[in-house]
Formats: C-alpha cells, sequence, structure tokens
C-alpha cells in the first residue's frame, strides 16, 4: 500500500469513528456479550510492568491515560482535556473533571502523581518497562485536584506525546506503592476505563464488564470476553466457526478463505516495523559457526557483514509473496513519508552478486553458519519470512538453521543471550521513540536502549537522536529525525524488513471495525450489527 492509500485510509478510519460516537449515542446501548480471539497474551494485570502490545492493548479497556492518538497518531484528550509549556521546564495539565475509578472514587492529579513516581521510583521491570517515557521529569506535583504540573531537567518538547503511553493507576490508601504480585494475585484493577475487571486466567482469558458509570460514550457490550490463541490457524478456525466474533492478526493467506465464509476483513498499514537484530557486542556467539561447526569470532561486529546480509535479503518475496500483499518493504522504522522518516531512504532489490563479494572482503568467502530465531505466531508470516530469509542468504554462502519460539519462550531465550541473531518487531507513537528505544545505545539516565538486546552502539547516532528529540514538533524536528536515522541505517545494525499491515477479521454480529495504525485490538473499536 503506498503512503496516498494509507493516508486515504486513515482518513476513512476517523471518518468511521465519528460515524461510529454518533450511531453509540444516538441508538440504544445492547446488552450482548463480544467474544475476541487475540494473539495478544496478556502477560500481568500490572499496567506498568511490561511495555508490549499484548498488555496495553487489553488493559486499555481497564486504564486510561492522560493523551491519546488517534488514527492519524495526532494527539487528543484523554484523562487531560487540555496541556500547555509554562516554561522550557515546566508543563502543567488541565485535568477531567467528573471522572471516576471504578471503586466510586474520584480521579484527580494526586493519582497522576502517584502513577508518575510508581513507575519512575519503584518497579523494576525488564527493560525498564515504561521508565524510558517519563526520563527528563524532576518531579511531578497537584496544586489543585485537577492541575497536574511536571517540572523536568531539561527541555522536553514532547512529553505529551510520551505520556500517551502511560496508564493511570489510582493511589491506593496508605503508603506505598502496589505491588506487581499482589495486582496478579486477584486484587481487581482500579481504572477509569470503559469496561471493569472480571475474571483473568494467564495464557487464557480476560474477562471485562461494561462500566456503567463511564464518563465518555457508553461502551456498546456489555461484556467483553479475550479468549488467547496464539496459534494462528486456531485463531482463523474459531473465527470461521463462529465460536467468536472477531480475530486479530489474521495471517494474509487466509483472507480469501475468510471472505468466502462471509467474514469481513479490515486492515490498515502498521505504525511498526519488523527486522533482523543482531547481537554485535559479544565475541562469539551461540549457533554461529564455520561450514565444518567450528565457533568462529563474531561475525557482526563487521558492519560489512550486516550490509552484506542486508543486500542479501528479498524484501519483495516477504511483503509481496508471505503476506499476500499485506505488507510493504521497509528500509526504515516507519513507511516513507510519515513525520521523522526520510525521503532517501527506499528498500533496495537483493543484489547477490555484490552481497557476496562484500562477505569475501570481510574475511568470509565461504559464509558461515548461523541460527536464525525468531516468535513463532507472534507476527503474520514470522515463521515463512525465516525461511524465506534462509534461502535468500544461502545465495551468498551463510547457511541458515531457521529456529522458531512460542513468543513467551523467544522473548526469555532472547533477553537469556541465547541468540546471534533474531526476528523481531517494534511499534511506537512516534519514530523517535522506536529509534530511542531500539537503536540508541543503553543508559539508565536517559531511559534509551530498552529494545537494543544486540547492544549496539554509535556515538554520532545518539548525539543526533538526542538533538532531535530537543526540538519542537515540527518540520524542523522531522529533518532532524530523518538525518539521524540515515546515519544509523547506514551502519546496519538492524535490517528493516517489512511495515506489516494489522488485518482483523469479523463475523455477522459485528457491524465495523475501526482499525488503528497502532495496532491495538479492542471492544471500543468494535460497533455491533444494529437492529
Amino acid at each position: 500500500m503506498n503512503l496516498r492509500n494509507s493516508l486515504h485510509r486513515l482518513t476513512l478510519s476517523a471518518s468511521l469513528i465519528l460515524l461510529a460516537m454518533w450511531t453509540v449515542l444516538a441508538g440504544p446501548v445492547r446488552a450482548q456479550e463480544l467474544r475476541i480471539a487475540t494473539s495478544y497474551k496478556l502477560m500481568t494485570l500490572d499496567p506498568h510492568y511490561a511495555n508490549l502490545n499484548e498488555n496495553t492493548s487489553l488493559l486499555s479497556h481497564i486504564y486510561e491515560r492522560l493523551v491519546y492518538q488517534d488514527e492519524r497518531l495526532d494527539l487528543k484528550p484523554g484523562l487531560a482535556v487540555s496541556w500547555r509549556a509554562t516554561s522550557d521546564t515546566q508543563w502543567e495539565f488541565k485535568l477531567r473533571e467528573n471522572v471516576r475509578f471504578h471503586d466510586g472514587a474520584a480521579f484527580t492529579a494526586d493519582d497522576v502523581v502517584y502513577t508518575i513516581e510508581r513507575i519512575r521510583d519503584f518497579l523494576n521491570t525488564p527493560n525498564g518497562g515504561f521508565r524510558s517515557y517519563l526520563t527528563g521529569i524532576k518531579a511531578a506535583s497537584a496544586p489543585d485536584p485537577l492541575t497536574l504540573v511536571i517540572d523536568t531537567d531539561g527541555n522536553v518538547p514532547n512529553l505529551p506525546l510520551a505520556l500517551s503511553s502511560i496508564f493511570v493507576m489510582h493511589r491506593p490508601e496508605g503508603e506505598g506503592f502496589q505491588t506487581t504480585e499482589d495486582l496478579n494475585a486477584g486484587n481487581p484493577p482500579d481504572g477509569t476505563g470503559p469496561y471493569r475487571f472480571e475474571n483473568w486466567r494467564s495464557g487464557e482469558m480476560l474477562k471485562l464488564t461494561r462500566n456503567e458509570d463511564y464518563w465518555g460514550r457508553k461502551p456498546a457490550w456489555s461484556t467483553v470476553t479475550f479468549r488467547i490463541i496464539e496459534n494462528p490457524a486456531a485463531r482463523v478456525a474459531a473465527l470461521a466457526a463462529g465460536d467468536v466474533d472477531l480475530a486479530d492478526t489474521i495471517p494474509a493467506r487466509d483472507v480469501a478463505s475468510l471472505k468466502q465464509r462471509g467474514v469481513k476483513i479490515e486492515n490498515i498499514s502498521a505504525a511498526r516495523i519488523n527486522f533482523l537484530q543482531f547481537d554485535v557486542e559479544r565475541d562469539t556467539l551461540p549457533g554461529v559457526t564455520d561450514k565444518s561447526g567450528k565457533q568462529i569470532p563474531n561475525p557482526f561486529k563487521n558492519p560489512a557483514v550486516r550490509r552484506a546480509l542486508a543486500m542479501a535479503t528479498d524484501r519483495a518475496i516477504l511483503a509481496d509473496k508471505i503476506l499476500a500483499g499485506y505488507g510493504t518493504a521497509a528500509a526504515q522504522i516507519f513507511p516513507a513519508g510519515l513525520p521523522g522518516t526520510s525521503a532517501n531512504l527506499r528498500p533496495e532489490a537483493p543484489s547477490y552478486k555484490e552481497a557476496k563479494e562484500l562477505l569475501a572482503t570481510a574475511g568470509f568467502p565461504n559464509g558461515f553458519k548461523v541460527v536464525l530465531a525468531g516468535p513463532a505466531g507472534r507476527y503474520p508470516g514470522d515463521g515463512e519470512s525465516l525461511q524465506a530469509i534462509a534461502q535468500s542468504w544461502a545465495r551468498i554462502g551463510v547457511a541458515v538453521q531457521p529456529a522458531a519460539f512460542p513468543f513467551s519462550v523467544f522473548n526469555t531465550k532472547r533477553a537469556s543471550g541465547d541468540f546471534a541473531v533474531w526476528y523481531g518487531g517494534a511499534s511506537g507513537e512516534a519514530v523517535d521513540i522506536i529509534l530511542h528505544a531500539l537503536l540508541a545505545s543503553s543508559n539508565a539516565e536517559r531511559g534509551t536502549g530498552a529494545l537494543n538486546f544486540g547492544h549496539y552502539r554509535n556515538q554520532a547516532f545518539d548525539g543526533m537522536l538526542a538533538k532531535a528529540e530537543s526540538i519542537a514538533d515540527g518540520p524542523e524536528r522531522n529533518k532532524a529525525l530523518a538525518d539521524a536515522t540515515e546515519v544509523v541505517m547506514a551502519d546496519q545494525p538492524i535490517i528493516p524488513l517489512y511495515h506489516l499491515h494489522h488485518i482483523v477479521g469479523f463475523g455477522s454480529r459485528v457491524g465495523s471495525y475501526v482499525m488503528h495504525p497502532r495496532g491495538w485490538t479492542t471492544a471500543m473499536q468494535a460497533l455491533p450489527v444494529t437492529e
């Protein structure tokens, strides 16, 4: 899908949202259950523990943010109705009146202060969790119940965007912070969102009931049940059989057969990137040997090797064949044309002859052997992508053994350093958010590198990114981010593969479903068929 078509689809989605809002406001609310098959395995009921779509998507029914992003990724009021920078080091947020938590307590600025302090000062989560969004915050205070003041260590022009990723929790009575263990043990999550927590079985299901006292438009569904089905074929089968009303992350290969069964399909180009990431730090790596099986020094420390492998990767096969056109070949973090992207970076056709010559120049004329790891069923076409990449790399003498794991296993193994090169994905609110987490050097003080599992470091890029992040939204910031992207992509710490399209299918009980480029799957996006 080209940029013009993407923007047209976004405009259409925005129009559908207005239509959906009018339908819900104008018509009666029907008491019925929405059954959703989701690939997102909810790991925890703690909204601040892990910055993964499976948590943020499902928990967004219970918790809310100060600021939201619409289908154009523009900022919109949430629990905050307005915000402004009062100086270079201070922001003021005015909060929404008459909002209550599910336990009946009034929402105030003190709850936001608690939320910020819990993430910043208390939680010790994998890869920092959401802490990176709060870097630069020196203090948060509540001069009155509906005013939040945030003091920063310096100029943080994109603070509202950062806060669009933070769920607000209710400050409990007494001292101290709620622990992840307490939340997972069955203490009902207490948010302000359109749905209340009913029941949860880890890795199996999440059940929600409508918040009848919700401050916004009344939810269309009285109850919502998420069935966690990580296997794509099983999700498709459940949808085709009518066991669920809606299923996310539909494989492109199944779209035609589902349509023949009367299933309706929606898709949208994702604000995300799927890529290969290299371990560039260790001297030797698991699964990397010469052709005889003898361990060799880490070849991925050499940018020429990384570049050769990028030149030997056929992105068109991945996007057009494996994803059946429901994907766009990638050369950078977001599709070209979106804010912060470079017009100079375009996907290249594979050049096997030049790639083999470059590999020989780098000291590997006969190639080497490597295990290429990835998740199984996490993303559309992930397993097939590993196989296709193996075939491409074989043409320059690199023998690949694909190794796919359930995502929970893959995630654990990746964090433990079991892989040398792996397939991954990342989504975010903006280009700089992903650059900040995926490619910036790991720095606890700045909160960078949360997804930099390859331990890549580039001081020139770090400096350019930091400078870009100090600029307010606009053309100057976008140009600075594009320049930084060009520098880091020239070094090839990752190989961008494609921007996949989110594909959702829904049955006869669902009248419409509005897609969001962030890939969230929520009941709020689905409207029932009107009588």
